[in-house]
C-alpha cells in the first residue's frame, strides 16, 4: 500500500481525481470502456469535485457501481449514497451505466441481482474514505475477510452513524439505519487500482493503525496493505501520527 500526504484537501484532491481519472481514461483505451466502484461519503466532495472536471474522460463509456446504502432510505433522502452519486457523479458528467444499490425495498434482491452484475468484469478503480473506526464501505470491526459474497447486509455501528449525522445527513443518530448494503472487503480487493481517502485530524487514529498496524479485523482497512495497488491519500492532519513523518507533496 502507497501512502501520500498533501499539504491541504485541496492538494489531495486534484491528486487523487487525477489518478482515478487516468485509470479509466487508460481502461478506456485498452477496452473501450471503464467500470468504476464509487464511495459515496461527503468527506470525499472534494475529490469528487475534481474528478468532475478531468478533461478528456469519456463518461459515456464507463460503467459505475456504489459501495453501500442504508438499508430503509428513499433514493431522495439527504443521507442516501444513491442521491449523492447521482447529485455529484453520475449526473454532472452523464456517465453512461450505473448501477445505484435499491436498500429501500428488497435488500436481499439486491446484493444478489448487483453482485452478479459486479462479478461480470473486473472493476477498474475503486475508491473508498476511510472512517474513524477504520471501516472501508460499512465493514464494521470486527470485519469480515473471508466473505466471497460482493453485497451483504451488515450492521452499522455508533462511530459511523455518529460520522453521518456530523456530516449533515441526519438530523441525529436516532435517524442513521443501523443496517446496510456494503460491498465485501474481498469483493472491493478485487479491483484493480484502490484509492482511500482521509482528511482530518479525527482520522488520524485510523490511519496510523491502517498504514503501521498489523492486517486485522479489528482496522477493516488496514486489508488495503495486501493489495497490489492500493494508494491512501491524507492530508497533513490525517498523517500526523505516522512514524516517521511523511514528506508533504505539493
Amino acid at each position: 500500500m502507497k501512502t501520500r500526504v498533501f499539504a491541504d484537501k485541496f492538494a489531495l484532491a486534484r491528486a487523487a481525481a487525477s489518478h482515478a481519472a487516468d485509470a479509466i481514461r487508460r481502461a478506456i483505451h485498452e477496452r473501450g470502456k471503464a467500470r468504476i466502484l464509487a464511495s459515496a461519503r461527503q468527506t470525499s466532495a472534494e475529490f469528487l469535485a475534481a474528478l468532475t472536471a478531468a478533461a478528456d474522460v469519456s463518461w459515456r463509456d464507463v460503467e459505475l457501481f456504489h459501495l453501500d446504502e442504508l438499508v430503509g432510505l428513499p433514493a431522495e433522502h439527504p443521507g442516501s449514497s444513491r442521491r449523492y452519486l447521482f447529485d455529484q457523479l453520475i449526473h454532472p458528467v452523464r456517465i453512461g451505466r450505473y448501477h445505484l444499490l435499491d436498500a429501500e425495498h428488497d435488500p436481499d434482491r439486491t446484493c444478489r441481482e448487483e453482485g452478479e452484475e459486479l462479478r461480470a468484469a473486473p472493476i477498474d478503480v475503486a475508491w473508498a474514505s476511510l472512517s474513524e473506526n477504520g471501516h472501508l464501505a460499512f465493514n464494521e470491526p470486527p470485519a469480515d475477510f473471508s466473505t466471497e459474497k460482493p453485497y451483504g447486509i451488515v450492521r452499522v455501528d455508533e462511530t459511523s452513524r455518529r460520522e453521518l449525522v456530523r456530516e449533515g445527513r441526519f438530523a441525529s443518530i436516532a435517524e442513521v439505519p443501523d443496517r446496510a448494503i456494503s460491498i465485501s472487503l474481498r469483493q472491493l480487493l478485487k479491483a484493480t487500482a484502490v484509492l482511500c481517502i482521509a482528511t482530518g485530524a479525527e482520522w488520524a487514529e485510523a490511519v496510523k493503525r491502517c498504514v503501521e498496524g498489523p492486517v486485522s479485523p479489528l482496522t477493516p482497512a488496514s486489508i488495503l496493505q495486501t493489495h497490489a495497488d492500493a494508494t491512501i491519500y491524507l492530508d497533513r492532519d490525517s498523517a500526523r501520527l505516522l512514524t516517521p513523518p511523511r514528506p508533504l507533496e505539493a
